[in-house]
């Protein structure tokens, strides 16, 4: 089981990443960080003529990573009661690259799990259900299993180690994609 791990926190080792890590540590993975990328806004032109234009980016390179792994799983702090801007500009770029007739992608998609990793303050547990929420739209779109997610608890870098209940919840994960 190859699992790519998604990072979409703009802060160098923050708690999402942390959660991250020790998801995918031992496994077969690969971990990107969104950030460490050149990943363009979407120009919405699902609807013109020719479609889209191309993009000189390092988008590509994430959905080679898509097509080459079996689970993913995104980890985001909750900026705003939504996912953080690199994450967004990931998604958003689908719309692209749904359209590509180069990949299928949503017929790959299909085949792969997904499982989401949300970050925040100590309401984050509810306020974050919504994103929740939103993660579960975008997967049911595309046809991919939402396998399951996780809310831990943390501001300051670090503090989510002291969630019992988020690292029981990743070290389950990681047992799981050991296998």
């Amino acid at each position: 089981m190859k699992v790519l791990a998604l990072l979409g926190s703009t802060r160098e080792n923050g708690n999402s990443e942390y959660l991250a890590k020790k998801i995918a540590e031992g496994t077969d993975h690969t971990l990107v960080k969104l950030t460490d990328l050149q990943i363009e806004p979407i120009a919405d032109q699902r609807h013109a003529d020719g479609g889209f234009t191309p993009v000189d980016d390092d988008y590509e390179q994430l959905v080679q990573h898509m097509l080459s792994h079996d689970v993913f799983v995104f980890a985001t702090p909750l900026y705003w009661y939504g996912m953080s801007g690199p994450m967004k500009d990931f998604f958003d770029r689908w719309s692209q690259y749904l359209r590509d007739e180069r990949f299928n992608l949503k017929d790959e998609l299909a085949k792969k799990k997904a499982y989401v990793v949300i970050t925040g303050g100590s309401s984050a547990k509810v306020k974050g259900l919504p994103l929740v929420q939103q993660f579960q739209y975008i997967f049911e779109f595309v046809g991919m299993e939402f396998a399951d997610y996780i809310i831990g608890s943390g501001v300051k870098p670090g503090e989510v180690k002291e969630d019992t209940l988020a690292l029981a919840k990743a070290e389950q994960w990681n047992a799981l994609f050991s296998k």
